[in-house]
């Protein structure tokens, strides 16, 4: 019954009490659904990049994060007994020169000396040298012949490119690009800095274009690679090509790292790059696109699981009352692992 005084209720016909019943029961409804709306937006807004996948620049502004580790009270740099690493030194015959010191009178009282020291400190400099382009020029002569007037050009040798700019050099303005994310303009003042070198951005669009060409053939095989490979692991985050939002994919193996670029999160993008062949440990996040991949082999990733529990133990309409064992198997499981 509504909450009602009872002879009011009683006084009311039973078609009406009937629909307010109904009403009741509507708003009811509607109200429940709304309380899981709000609880979990409430969920949503308790998210951060300590509880999940979310980057630490998402985070709001005063975030209290976990305090750092108190001072140790020992000072900076290597600890007594720490292992003590050395550069190694050049082989001789990687050795430009080589020059000999010798000490001509002693150090404590002047007296003249002599010799050899069988085994004397060596200390070995690196330097680069100063680097200007190499530039092979060809002239291509015209010449015109004598019995039917025609002119004809001569050819280049095999293997000279027909552009300005040799294989070595787009290479390296390709990994500036690629590897290290620099600009064009930042390119050409790099090539103009370490190379003194004088290159247009507009050619080093073009040079970029000819390697990711010249870059295809071994970027399938990679991608073949990726399916027979015993381990893997996979993940995806999103990006921007031309002002739209995509998705770059990223399969990492033991012996190299394939990227792809798709319009996607989907499952049949990760099932394009992993394959089908059975046997793969498959490393990857909770993410349902990877839902396909048999159980036996997936490792869910622990830093993911760590954050979901604290995910878990932050919301308390989802678990009222935590479970000390289960918070912390993923941190034993490392311990054990280590």
């Amino acid at each position: 019954m509504p909450p009602l005084p009872e002879p009011l209720w009683k006084a009311a016909s039973p078609e009406l009490q009937a629909a307010v019943l109904a009403l009741v029961q509507t708003y009811e409804g509607r109200l429940s659904v709304l309380e899981n709306r709000l609880g979990d937006l409430e969920s949503r807004l308790k998210l951060n990049s300590t509880n999940s996948s979310k980057p630490p620049s998402s985070d709001p502004i005063g975030m209290k994060r976990r305090p750092p580790a108190p001072p140790s009270g020992k000072k900076r740099g290597g600890q007594p007994g720490h292992r003590k690493a050395r550069r190694s030194l050049v082989p001789p015959e990687k050795v430009r020169d080589t020059f000999v010191c010798k000490p001509t009178v002693c150090r404590r009282c002047g007296h003249t000396l002599a010799g050899d020291d069988p085994e004397p400190l060596i200390h070995q400099v690196a330097e680069l040298p100063k680097i200007e382009p190499i530039v092979d020029e060809y002239r291509l002569h015209r010449l015109t012949c004598p019995a039917c007037r025609a002119t004809t050009c001569g050819e280049l040798p095999v293997g000279v490119p027909t552009g300005c700019f040799g294989p070595y050099l787009q290479a390296v303005l390709a990994m500036f690009a690629g590897a290290y994310r620099l600009s064009k303009r930042q390119i050409r003042q790099v090539a103009a800095d370490l190379f003194t070198l004088s290159i247009s951005t507009g050619m080093i669009s073009k040079l970029e274009r000819q390697s990711a060409a010249a870059l295809e053939a071994p970027d399938n095989e990679l991608a073949i690679a990726v399916h027979h490979a015993k381990t893997t692991n996979i993940d995806e985050t999103s990006w921007r090509e031309r002002l739209r939002k995509v998705w770059l994919w990223a399969t990492v193996t033991p012996l190299f790292t394939v990227f792809i670029i798709a319009k996607n999160r989907s499952s049949d993008v990760a099932k394009a790059l992993l394959g089908s062949e059975d046997g793969q440990v498959v490393g990857s996040d909770r993410f349902s696109a990877y839902e396909w991949i048999i159980a036996r082999w997936r490792q869910i990733c622990l830093a993911h699981t760590i954050r979901t529990q604290s995910t878990i133990r932050s919301n308390s309409r989802c678990f009222p009352r935590p479970i000390p064992l289960l918070m912390a198997w993923p941190r034993l499981l490392i311990r054990a692992r280590a």
